[in-house]
This record gives structure tokens, C-alpha cells and sequence, in this order.
């Protein structure tokens, strides 16, 4: 046993239950050199110091995607409190659609991109058609918020179609990067609005954790097939602390995905953050390949 790195762990853990006990203290915080405002309680200084490069993949991606013309247009599903679009603004020309339904992290979503006229905040919740239930209950954890099903909402939140949200906002006509973190629903969620904009095949950009797609109900891995149905051929993954993995085909995601459900990785919340890209997106392809450079 490696024991100063398991006294770090726990001092660590120890930290973050003092936090978690003052879940309204407001703090600003620098963050790979981003100022923004975070509730005390937020892992993401813990998961982005000491020269950590998480997150930064879609940074760098944003960046790669960025035309010569003009900003590339985002659509940032689940936004939380808009770290991903003050990391991608301070470093490329962008214009971001911000969707988020809790009101806890809207506050600080509209505190921290609010008053920027590069973005537009969407207070809903994204459901994949008008058929899904908005009766949902908000679960809260160490700075991530998911909806789950509730037969006594606690949560007052409307949902927004992707055809809904298209017709919103005006800036969806230049759609070049979907970004989705919704803790297990980016499986059904992604789909949905790759159908919705197949005109323009933006590269998808997403959490895969198959632990949490089961938990919400979804079999996670069928969301190969439902994006390979429309179009999309080539996957880069990193590993949850954003090192790159490799890239892939994806009609054989499923399988090398099975690394995800062994004991071990669970433990440690294994999970990946992919980019898909379209067969016939000839600058989304050079951009992961750049990015991920090895096959797997």
C-alpha cells in the first residue's frame, strides 16, 4: 500500500465533507487560469490542479474546430456553472448555447456567463422528444447535478426538445460542437440532437459512463449504433482524467468499452470522455486525429 498517497486521498476526502457542509458559500476560484465562480463545495479546483489536463481535451478540441471566419457555435448540455465555456472563450473565438435546468448551478451559470454576449443561457432541462417525463427530482453531488424520475417532483423545471431548441436559438444555423455531461443521459440525449442537426453533423462531444446510463435506465452501449445509423464513424476517447486513450471505429466501441465494467475501474468511477465524429466531416476527423493521434 502506498501510504502518504493514501493519506493524501483521505485528507482529500476529509476536505471535501467539511465543504459539502456549506453548500451556499460562493468562492472565485482560478482554474488552469480561468477565473470563475464556484460553490465551495466544487471538486473541479481539486480535479484540475497540480498541473492537471482534465477538461482541457475539449478545450482543445473547441479550438480545432474554431473556422477561420468565425467563432465555432456550441451547444453546452448540462453547463453547470459555465466552466466549460469560460475555459473554451479564453481560448478560442466562440459563441456558446448554455442548457441547464438546476437552479442551484444557474445562478452561478448566470453569475459567470450571464453578462457575456457570447453566450445564451437556456434554463431546461433537454429531453430527447415531448413523450419524456419533466417530473424529475434533482440529485446534487460534489458539484455535478443529474434528474432523476420522481413520482413527487422536487424539482419545477421545463424540458426542451432539440427541435425546440433549435428553433430558440438562432446561432444552432452554425452548429460546428455538441458537448453533453448529464451524468448517464448523454447516452439518450446525444442521439436525439445528432438526428435533429444531421444537416450539419457537428462533432459530438460527451461523458460515456456506463455505470450511470444503467442507473438512469439506458443501455449505454446502444448509443454506437444509433449514432452510426446517422452517419457518425469515428470515436477519439480520453480517460476520465482527460489523457487520450486512442481513437476508434465506432461499430467497435462496444467491445473495448467492456473495459469500463471490470471491478477495478468501477471503483475508481471509470468512465470516458469521447468525440465522434461524422464519416464525412473531413475537418472534424484532422482535429481528433490531432488531438488522439494513436488507434487503438
Amino acid at each position: 500500500m502506498n501510504l502518504p498517497h493514501q493519506a493524501e486521498r483521505l485528507k482529500r476526502r476529509a476536505g471535501w465533507a467539511i465543504r459539502d457542509r456549506f453548500p451556499h458559500r460562493r468562492v472565485v476560484r482560478v482554474v488552469q487560469g480561468v477565473e470563475m465562480t464556484l460553490p465551495w463545495s466544487h471538486r473541479l479546483p481539486d480535479y484540475t490542479r497540480d498541473g492537471s489536463v482534465y477538461g482541457q481535451n475539449l478545450v482543445e478540441l473547441a479550438r480545432a474546430l474554431t473556422p477561420a471566419d468565425g467563432p465555432v457555435v456550441v451547444i453546452d448540455i448540462g453547463a453547470n456553472v459555465g466552466d466549460s465555456a469560460l475555459q473554451v472563450l479564453d481560448a478560442t473565438d466562440a459563441r456558446f448555447i448554455c442548457v441547464e435546468a438546476d437552479d442551484y448551478y444557474l445562478d452561478y451559470l448566470r453569475t459567470n456567463v450571464g453578462d457575456d454576449e457570447r453566450c445564451r443561457i437556456e434554463p431546461a432541462l433537454l429531453i430527447p422528444d415531448n413523450s419524456a417525463s419533466t417530473n424529475v427530482s434533482v440529485v446534487r453531488e460534489g458539484g455535478t447535478a443529474r434528474f432523476v424520475e420522481s413520482s413527487s417532483s422536487t424539482s419545477d423545471v421545463s424540458g426542451v426538445t432539440p427541435a425546440e431548441l433549435r428553433a430558440r436559438h438562432p446561432w444552432t444555423a452554425d452548429l460546428r460542437l455538441v458537448k453533453s455531461d448529464t451524468d448517464g443521459y448523454d447516452v439518450a440525449l446525444v442521439p436525439a440532437l445528432a438526428a435533429e442537426f444531421a444537416d450539419l453533423s457537428p462533432v459530438l462531444f460527451f461523458e460515456y459512463d456506463q455505470r450511470l446510463s444503467r442507473i438512469a435506465g439506458f443501455e449505454p452501449t446502444d448509443v454506437w449504433s444509433a449514432l452510426a445509423d446517422l452517419g457518425y464513424t469515428e470515436v477519439a476517447i480520453w480517460d476520465h482524467g482527460g489523457a487520450p486513450v486512442g481513437r476508434i471505429g465506432i461499430e467497435d466501441v462496444a467491445v473495448a468499452a467492456k473495459v469500463l465494467d471490470n471491478e477495478v475501474n468501477t471503483k475508481l468511477r471509470a468512465y470516458w470522455d469521447v468525440a465522434v465524429v461524422h464519416g464525412q466531416d473531413a475537418s472534424g476527423l484532422a482535429a481528433i486525429t490531432a488531438l488522439v493521434p494513436d488507434t487503438l
